[in-house]
């Protein structure tokens, strides 16, 4: 039995809560992560995991052995790091999942410069607004905005991000320019944008000094993806709130008009997220690096 593979498919299916998931994140046949999952639990003389038709879980034994199993594994890959970094330069395959206007309008300008940089990184770029599982789905890492509830997880904090209000200069002279966040709940149209896990329309937020307001419209209109939301205000069809990255150049050109100016929503914080089980590799701590310096401008007022 391969030891160290055991332990690794171990940890897989552990955290996937699926043979066939961890055997696609380790580029394995199913019957060979079964295998090695039985092989170890044969030398352990123990049950891991318990297998049902709709779930795998852990075991008494199991939990306890993930988490030395984890810490083994972490203090391996620190090692290899630390040797290799000395002589070797970041490469392999990356997998990124990133929303689509950060995607499209910040990252993919810069990644030139990236493979430039670290011509021997494969990145591929998983890119859509949904949250994703990071084990099961095998992704390395996230660039994720707002808050973060799981502590399963390691962020690190790239930037932040502005929101702006706006419409068309023709939308404002049809429906007029709103005074104050309660404005937009009467006479306007309101392009929203909502979940596409949960399909909940997102409300709007605003702040002027101690006021806090949250305005929730029932819009005739709702997309579940960024760059989509942009083009709806920019083709006239309502006004709406977005970040100020993707807005910025259309303000400055007069295609676009930013509205209360004085109500600026407190900025979304953007970080770079991946799973506190895995000791991040080389390649994902060049990566890091790399878009944390990318992002660095985005604590600025004005992007």
């Amino acid at each position: 039995m391969d030891h160290l593979l055991a332990l690794r498919a171990f940890v897989r299916i552990a955290e996937a809560g699926s043979f066939a998931k961890a055997a696609d994140t380790m580029n394995l046949p199913r019957s060979s992560v079964s295998k090695l999952l039985q092989d170890l639990e044969a030398h352990l003389g123990t049950k891991l995991l318990e297998r049902t038709t709709r779930a795998v879980t852990m075991t008494d034994d199991g939990l306890a052995y993930h988490e030395r199993a984890v810490q083994v594994l972490a203090d391996i890959e620190e090692m290899d790091g630390a040797v290799a970094s000395a002589r070797i330069a970041p490469r392999g395959r990356l997998r990124v999942d990133v929303g689509s206007s950060i995607a499209n309008m910040l990252l993919i300008p810069a990644l030139a410069k990236f493979h430039e940089k670290y011509p021997d990184i494969d990145l591929h770029l998983g890119i859509s607004d949904r949250h994703i599982d990071l084990i099961g789905d095998g992704v390395d890492c996230v660039l994720r905005t707002g808050s973060l509830a799981d502590t399963s997880l390691v962020a690190r904090k790239l930037g932040e991000l502005a929101w702006v209000t706006c419409a068309t200069p023709n939308y404002l002279a049809r429906f007029g320019t709103p005074v104050t966040p309660s404005d937009l709940e009467t006479g306007h149209r309101v392009v929203g944008y909502f979940s596409a896990a949960s399909g909940r329309t997102m409300t709007l937020r605003y702040q002027r000094a101690d006021n806090t307001v949250e305005v929730a419209p029932s819009p005739r209109l709702a997309v579940n993806e960024s760059t989509a939301h942009l083009n709806t205000i920019l083709a006239g069809l309502g006004i709406a709130q977005t970040y100020e990255f993707m807005a910025r150049q259309h303000i400055d050109n007069g295609t676009l008009v930013e509205v209360l100016c004085e109500w600026k929503p407190k900025s979304f914080p953007l970080y770079l997220v991946y799973p506190a089980s895995r000791f991040p590799s080389q390649k994902l701590r060049a990566f890091s690096d790399w878009v944390a310096s990318l992002f660095s401008n985005l604590n600025k007022p004005t992007i």
